[in-house]
């Protein structure tokens, strides 16, 4: 059976999973653009839809709870 805890638990570790995926793909964006001089725009669109997304729903629990 499960309980509060084991939701509260899977949710907090796809959020850290999630954050810790966006911080990767900066990083790399970061490297490319500073360390080579090259400008990849699909890591950008990355970092951009996850911020979007991330505050979307920041938005709607906001307004719903």
């Amino acid at each position: 059976m499960f309980d509060e805890r084991f939701i509260l638990h899977r949710y907090k570790s796809t959020s850290f999973a999630g954050q810790a995926c966006a911080l990767m793909v900066v990083g790399l964006f970061a490297w490319n653009y500073y360390a080579k001089d090259d400008f990849r725009p699909e890591l950008l669109g990355i970092v951009v839809i996850t911020a979007l997304v991330k505050l979307g729903f920041l938005a709607w629990y906001r307004l719903r709870d």
